[in-house]
């Protein structure tokens, strides 16, 4: 009956995508009752994506907490999914949760009613079911290390992965960079002089821990192997030389 290759999602949905920014990111932005506060290291997130805040008791929430009127006074929480690789444009999406936090044992809950996930391709409003019942992608917390360990020790590999890019998406290219890895694929940042493109390489099955992001790497790489080197990106290289 013809191709009998398996078909899943090759990028994650937007509810995932959302859950693994919050699951990776190191910090937040929080704005309660007009005040606006930065936390870093200070959250944490439950299975079902509620955010557990701990706050200093000095800080803004907790005395929004306390001088509200009745309990659970609103808040906005802001976090960004920034490039563990420096490229220009780091920032790769934005997540924004509006909702009712209440102090418990000392520490913030805070229970999401919006979700806004912003991604170059756009904003979009997360169902707040979807995002409750989603689960993190489970390289998100391991991405940063593979990624730098990636453009810093294995350059070769990354300029060999360029063959499975089309052409015309390598011109004017003067650097290639690793920007994202979830379990569905690998993210090129591909940099111009006054612009730049991302392309994504979708692995041939999904990876559910590193062990199985290596296997789905070595496929890439031997498939990039296979492939004819791209004319454009060698004279790039070349005039980049002198």
């Amino acid at each position: 009956m013809g191709d009998d290759t398996p078909r899943w999602t090759a990028a994650p949905g937007a509810a995932e995508r959302a859950r693994s920014v919050l699951a990776a990111a190191w910090s937040c932005a929080v704005t309660a009752e007009g005040v606006r506060e930065e936390l870093v290291g200070a959250h944490g997130v439950t299975d079902d994506g509620r955010v557990l805040l701990h706050a200093p008791e000095d800080s803004a929430l907790f005395a929004a907490a306390i001088c509200a009127p009745r309990g659970e006074p609103s808040a906005v929480l802001e976090f960004a999914d920034v490039a563990p690789v420096p490229v220009r444009n780091r920032i790769r999406a934005r997540l924004w949760l509006a909702g009712w936090f209440s102090v418990r044992d000392g520490h913030v809950v805070f229970r999401p009613t919006r979700v806004v996930l912003r991604q170059p391709s756009g904003a979009v409003v997360v169902d707040v079911d979807d995002f409750a019942a989603a689960a993190p992608d489970p390289l998100a917390t391991a991405e940063a290390r593979l990624l730098t360990h990636l453009a810093d020790c294995h350059a070769d590999a990354v300029e060999r992965l360029t063959r499975l890019v089309d052409t015309g998406s390598l011109h004017g290219a003067v650097r290639v960079q690793p920007l994202a890895v979830d379990r569905h694929g690998l993210t090129l940042r591909i940099e111009r002089v006054r612009a730049g493109g991302d392309v994504r390489l979708p692995f041939h099955a999904p990876a559910d821990d590193v062990g199985e992001l290596t296997e789905r790497m070595r496929v890439l790489l031997s498939r990039a192997s296979a492939a004819p080197c791209h004319r454009a990106l060698q004279r790039q290289r070349t005039d980049g030389d002198g």
